[in-house]
């Protein structure tokens, strides 16, 4: 069971001509999400049967749709495509550095056809065309990807963060969605109830979520629990995910796979690399690396594709060597047959590693014509084949480091929660106070923005980045903007002296989830 998991956070600044951040969005679809496009699109092509589970969140399909991101992403492909059109000539006298460029320009030029031609602009509508054809589960997750065990087990909070994002799956893609990822991995059984009440049938959840259930469950994670609630839960397999995830240990971090750490917005001469660079100048990721990991020295090698590709499909080999061997040892001992769970970020394949989409292709090719012994399947194929499983609740967990909630609540981001958690009761004490109205009037629409405020403000990512260490005074930034505009919202909608100018103005920068109803809070 493949599963890759895309979200960024919901960054969109109209106010600003451009912003560094939202390179963060170009880059996914630039680096991930049309590399998987481009695969996914061939092996249909080809007529390989492949399964594969996708989430997409709320606030990355939020982005993808919206019209101001888009035209800037066209921007940010045409700076580039001109660039390596210069690095083409700049290089003339320097084969390997050249054919690098040529393939960056073929890079950037695919992408630009495949978004703005292929997919007029809409990448969702490739992600439901797979889904539609039965390669792919496309999966939602929490509204704005919100930590639900430190929501203070505010069960109204936590049922809109669910609700939100059902409804907006079911505008996207047309029906209900039938799995979440639980943000962050992280299991909190307040909210098991009311996934069940959504029509949620499966979730996916960090290994010892599984494996220190109660009672223990006698597969392990090799087959789904099922929780009180009647939800199945799939927990993540150490084995599988650490042979692709460990950048040390695993295979992104090979000596023959691109560097990613050595970009030309940091290597080349400041006056040429200059007008492409944000307003600022500071020099950033232009997204053309030429260079291979080479080993731990500072001096690196020039990135040849073919090397690289050769790498990959051998450990497409290795990972399929591995599962057959890991698959025989479970069989042996188990009454039916074992599943293999085995998520990621989808960002690692394409982002930090280059190859990844490649090897995804390799690895998906020969497990259609080469291995019997094992096959694609999506949760909830699995359970249509064993629809009885045992029932167990399932730990608190995450998969973060040490695997809790250390990573969301430490001594760089603990102060956000007293201020969350009051924003939240305010914002069921706003939905039970003021009753359904003109949705068109001045109140409503700032009942509305309020909820997105808070939504916005409940993102898991901010009080990740505080942790980090990087651009964290943009995540402080974005928590205490949210709050504040929330908290205004509030008393100006107590004081019945809502501001319509001030409200139009934030309507138009946070207009995430256009047709939110705050009743959802009730």
């Amino acid at each position: 069971m493949f599963i890759l998991h895309a979200h960024l956070p919901f960054v969109r600044h109209p106010e600003y001509a451009e912003f560094l951040e939202e390179d963060w969005l170009f880059e996914a679809i630039t680096e991930t999400y049309i590399p998987l496009i481009n695969v996914f699109d061939k092996l249909i092509e080809d007529g390989v049967d492949f399964r594969v589970t996708m989430s997409l969140s709320p606030p990355l399909i939020s982005m993808l749709t919206d019209a101001l991101l888009q035209s800037r992403y066209i921007r940010y492909l045409e700076k580039r495509i001109e660039l390596t059109e210069k690095e083409i000539e700049r290089t003339r006298h320097q084969a390997a550095f050249q054919r690098l460029a040529q393939m960056y320009h073929g890079y950037f030029t695919n992408a630009r056809y495949i978004f703005a031609e292929k997919y007029r602009r809409n990448l969702i509508t490739a992600f439901k065309k797979f889904q539609d054809a039965g390669k792919m589960e496309v999966i939602t997750c929490g509204a704005t990807h919100s930590y639900f065990p430190l929501m203070n087990h505010n069960v109204n909070a936590m049922r809109a963060q669910v609700h939100v994002a059902i409804n907006h799956y079911e505008k996207h893609f047309g029906r209900r969605p039938r799995g979440m990822w639980l943000s962050e991995c992280a299991y909190e059984p307040e909210g098991d109830r009311i996934l069940s009440e959504a029509g949620i049938r499966f979730f996916i959840t960090e290994t010892h979520g599984i494996l220190f259930a109660s009672p223990r469950p006698k597969y392990g994670v090799y087959a789904p629990i099922m929780t009180p609630s009647g939800i199945a839960a799939f927990g993540r397999d150490q084995e599988s995910s650490k042979q692709v995830w460990s950048a040390k240990e695993g295979y992104p971090g090979d000596f023959v796979y691109r560097e990613f750490y050595r970009d030309v917005g940091f290597d080349l001469d400041y006056d040429y690399i200059r007008p492409y660079l944000h307003g600022d100048g500071k020099r950033s990721n232009i997204g053309i690396k030429y260079y291979r990991i080479t080993g731990k020295t500072d001096h690196k090698e020039p990135y040849c594709p073919e090397r690289a590709l050769g790498k990959a499909v051998e450990h497409a080999e290795n990972f399929l060597f591995n599962r057959e061997r890991q698959i025989e040892r479970l069989s042996s001992v188990m009454d039916r047959k074992p599943i293999v769970v085995a998520p990621y970020d989808a960002e690692l394949f394409g982002h930090w590693w280059f190859e990844g989409p490649q090897w995804i292709n390799v690895l998906f090719r020969k497990i259609a014509s080469d291995h019997k012994a094992i096959s694609l399947s999506t949760p909830l194929e699995y359970l249509e084949k064993y629809p009885v499983n045992q029932v167990s609740t399932p730990s608190c967990s995450s998969w973060g480091y040490k695997g809790y909630h250390e990573y969301w609540l430490n001594e760089n981001n603990d102060w956000i929660y007293r201020h969350l958690h009051k924003a939240a009761e305010r914002m069921v004490e706003l939905a039970n106070t003021y009753p359904r109205r003109d949705e068109n009037s001045l109140q409503n629409r700032a009942l509305n923005q309020a909820a997105r405020e808070l939504l916005l403000a409940q993102s898991s990512d901010w009080a990740f980045i505080m942790k980090t260490g990087a651009m964290v005074k943009y995540a402080v930034k974005r928590t205490k903007e949210h709050l504040l505009r929330f908290t205004k919202l509030y008393d100006d909608i107590r004081s019945d002296r809502v501001d319509a100018a001030w409200l139009s103005d934030i309507e138009s920068k946070d207009n995430i989830f256009s047709d939110i109803g705050y009743h959802i809070y009730q």
